[in-house]
């Protein structure tokens, strides 16, 4: 297969060369080889400016991020032998991590298969096509998947709004097998059935795995409120690992049947409470109602998706971080949590600071935690960290 090129300026190649694997779109020459010339989702052969190969790329010629590195060697393009090879790889290291088979298979750049999310619910794969070269080697996807893995089924979630950019329909369609509505899957030895048609994202958030089983030692015999709940990720782990109670708030009536369901398939139905509605309405009833809680648990959705919307977001962390504070008894324990990317971890820091300090109490820091390493960071591209989680101590100011 002959691929057209992609020229970059002279010196735009520094970056690439010292690990990054995005071109922005002002690094290209364009008067060598135009972008409108290239079609979305097109691979092309990236040249330094004099025209020695750099590698295979993917192109996105009306974005600013134009062209992601698919491999450094200019003779491997994306097709189902390279697919293969890349999920093997990424298997190997998820096999090595996890005694179940449940997990985040392929997480796009940082496995080196841009544009490619693919969760695995034990014999279900969940899968997202976020650009234009993975959507046009769609079906090579699916037989790469069905060589490494043998699926039983395999659902297309393609409904996130990333696909806009790239000019692409969103969709939700079994491509093989049959994926029933809701898939069992198992985390930290607590069982689970998620919503993969209907749900968030891919149904589960695999993300904060690790930072979910940290909450055992912190629980036990302890009252337990859960903001932001989806289906009980939080809330149903913490009643297992031993809670007197649990609460869990969504503004999803759909999300919170989630939490009962998967409250009963544990055996710990009747320390669930569930209520649902706004967040910070519920927090505002639960202090005048004079309810107090041993561990709050605070990991919402993200209140900063683009750089335009720090200040606003950074106001919600604060007010929501300060009125949980509230509601914790006087040696209560906070986990505050951010998928935030543009929120670094320092100004979550400072953000639960200052809500102690506005409520006139100490806070000690006692654990930070991240992505598991299902969500590997690729050291080039900090985008690809993005969790953030904190445990905190809340004392009285004595």
């Amino acid at each position: 297969m002959s691929l057209p090129s992609l020229r970059l300026k002279a010196n735009a190649d520094r970056r690439l060369r010292a690990g990054h694997l995005w071109v922005y779109s002002n690094e290209i020459d364009v008067a060598a080889t135009p972008l409108q010339g290239l079609s979305a989702g097109q691979q092309a052969i990236l040249e330094t400016a004099s025209g020695k190969p750099l590698g295979v790329v993917a192109v996105s010629p009306n974005n600013l991020i134009c062209a992601r590195l698919l491999s450094r060697d200019a003779k491997l393009a994306l097709d189902k032998s390279l697919l293969v090879h890349r999920l093997n790889v990424a298997l190997s290291l998820r096999e090595r991590l996890f005694d179940k088979p449940c997990y985040r298979l392929v997480y796009g750049d940082s496995d080196l298969l841009p544009g490619l999310v693919v969760d695995r619910f034990f014999d279900i794969l969940v899968v997202q096509l976020a650009s234009a070269t993975m959507e046009a080697h769609k079906d090579e996807v699916i037989a790469a998947l069905v060589q490494v893995l043998k699926p039983s089924g395999i659902l297309f979630k393609n409904d996130s709004a990333a696909r806009d950019a790239e000019g692409l329909q969103r969709y939700v369609e079994t491509v093989y097998g049959e994926v029933p509505d809701w898939v069992a899957l198992e985390e930290n030895g607590v069982k689970f059935e998620a919503p993969v048609r209907e749900g968030q994202k891919t149904g589960w958030f695999y993300d904060h795995r690790m930072n979910r089983a940290r909450l055992a030692p912190y629980v036990a015999g302890k009252r337990v409120l859960d903001l932001f709940s989806y289906i009980g990720g939080w809330g149903v782990q913490a009643g297992v690992f031993g809670a007197s109670e649990v609460f869990c708030v969504d503004a999803s009536g759909f999300a919170l049947d989630g939490v009962e369901r998967n409250a009963a398939l544990n055996g710990i139905g009747e320390k669930l409470t569930c209520i649902e509605g706004d967040v910070f309405e519920a927090l505002k009833e639960l202090k005048a109602a004079e309810e107090r809680f041993d561990v709050i648990v605070a990991d919402p959705p993200a209140f900063i998706k683009r750089k335009k919307d720090l200040k606003n977001g950074e106001g919600a962390y604060r007010r929501l971080n300060e009125q949980a504070m509230r509601l914790l008894n006087k040696d209560g324990i906070l986990v505050s949590a951010s998928c935030s990317m543009h929120l670094p971890e320092d100004d979550l820091n400072g953000i639960l600071l200052t809500s102690a300090r506005h409520l006139d109490r100490n806070l000690q820091l006692l654990e930070r935690g991240g992505q598991g390493p299902d969500h590997p960071v690729h050291p080039a591209i900090p985008e690809t960290r993005y969790i953030k989680s904190i445990t905190c101590r809340l004392l009285p100011n004595s």
